[in-house]
């Protein structure tokens, strides 16, 4: 069944606009409390914890979505702003029955979305989501005020969270000697990260931490990691750590300011779980760079491409039982750390990695070239089927057939906005741009 209002990460959309609205949120609260009452129904009364990051916009859909949930008879605790990952870990580790987060992740404030965390730490199956949305336009109703769900604030949320991501770091190592620019967008972790980076040892730089409910994701954080890289290089750091609004994402630079993309950090992670023990396989997206691919087959380890998503990185690696998948944008996901995809979690990864081989970034990825890629967004209008248009078949297959094996092609719709993304690989950076303008100059106006 399609579905109508979540995408690939949960409901998103510009706040005042269908569907980010106070009413469309509260019966979306509404319908979500209805689904959980039915499946908790043996056990009782079902808890939601909501997080949220730091847009002003936060407030508003937060109200709305305890009183939906209040409304359909289940109790909320409220977080705060957590990052993404922090909600998931604290969902589990509370024993809640779901969780939800209040965020656009990587868009602009004048963004924001909600997506859902099951009660164990993962994003919901499709099918729950479905159950959801046939819910959210029947008519909204009230249960008795004596079955009415109950509020409550979560105390040290923080703090729990702060000893769950150093727990995650090997104890026979700290990070005294580094000294660490992070970059934390503005966003749900801007008072969390300093701290497990400080608490193990290291001597942090933090910038992009003064969020005031408008500049989050505005020219810092994992989508401009520029700033990051700037500020490695003015203080001198050994390298620098780059986080999105919900901290979910990741991106690294080192000393000399070269950035480091999520394809090059899962790289480092799996070589780094090499030396403990095999690694069965890594799972990538479509978007994975070919590079990688072939990198991880001359080392033996498998490799498999998922949907573009994080959720659908996550389903593959359950398929094939394996523990390591990512994004290039830095959603990088390692299961026997966390559930879901946590920067802070993955930069503690690749810093274990760079202490056990007493490496730099550069060295670690030395044998990993990343093959050219140029990406174009092209706008088109909702519901566009890119593979109706017989220009553009024609044209991805000429261009296809002149790359052979030494490049790919791949033409999707985005999950989130109204575009078609256009992508060549190939060994020459010229043929991939020239060819990814070729393909799309033939996208219909």
């Amino acid at each position: 069944m399609a579905r109508k209002y979540f995408g690939t990460d949960g409901v998103r959309g510009l706040v005042g606009v269908a569907p980010i609205t106070p009413d469309f949120v509260m019966r979306l609260g509404y319908a979500a409390g209805n689904v959980l009452a039915k499946t908790n129904a043996a056990s009782g009364r079902p808890t939601v914890l909501i997080g949220k990051d730091t847009r002003i916009s936060g407030y508003m859909l937060e109200s709305a979505l305890e009183a939906g949930f209040n409304a359909a008879g289940v109790d909320v605790m409220l977080a705060g702003p957590m990052p993404t990952p922090a909600v998931a870990y604290l969902t589990r580790a509370l024993r809640l029955s779901a969780g939800v987060v209040i965020s656009a992740s990587h868009n602009p404030f004048q963004d924001n979305g909600i997506k859902f965390f099951s009660e164990h730490g993962t994003k919901l199956p499709d099918a729950v989501e479905q159950e959801i949305e046939a819910m959210i336009d029947q008519p909204m109703q009230c249960v008795p005020a004596e079955k009415l769900g109950r509020a409550k604030r979560l105390e040290d949320a923080k703090g729990r969270y702060i000893e769950f991501c150093k727990s995650t770091f090997p104890n026979e190592l700290d990070l005294r000697g580094l000294r660490i620019v992070l970059d934390c967008a503005h966003g749900a972790a801007y008072h969390i990260a300093p701290h497990v980076f400080h608490e193990l040892g290291a001597e942090v730089i933090a910038i992009g931490n003064k969020p005031n409910g408008f500049n989050i994701n505005d020219g810092f954080g994992a989508t401009a990691p520029k700033a990051m890289a700037q500020a490695v290089l003015e203080h001198r750091a050994d390298l620098g750590i780059a986080l999105d609004g919900d901290a979910d994402r990741l991106v690294m630079c080192d000393s000399a300011g070269r950035i480091y993309n999520g394809d090059e950090l899962l790289y480092v992670m799996v070589r780094d779980r090499m030396t403990t023990g095999p690694v069965a396989g890594a799972v990538g997206t479509l978007m994975t760079n070919m590079a990688l691919e072939v990198a991880f087959k001359e080392l033996g380890v498998g490799f498999a491409r998922a949907k573009v998503g994080d959720r659908y990185v996550l389903e593959v690696m359950k398929e094939n039982g394996w523990l390591f998948g990512g994004e290039g944008s830095g959603h990088l996901l390692a299961l026997d750390k966390h559930t879901t995809g946590d920067g802070i979690v993955s930069a503690l990864q690749v810093l274990s990695a760079l202490k056990r081989s007493g490496k730099g970034l550069d060295k670690c990825c030395k044998e990993l070239v990343l093959y050219p890629q140029t990406l174009i967004n092209v706008k088109v209008p909702s519901g566009f089927d890119w593979t109706k248009s017989a220009e553009m078949v024609a044209e991805k297959d000429a261009v296809e057939a002149e790359l052979g094996d030494t490049g790919r092609v791949l033409i999707r719709a985005s999950g989130t906005e109204p575009l078609i993304r256009v992508m060549v690989e190939a060994k020459n950076a010229q043929v991939a741009e020239s060819t990814a303008r070729r393909i799309a100059s033939k996208v219909p106006a």
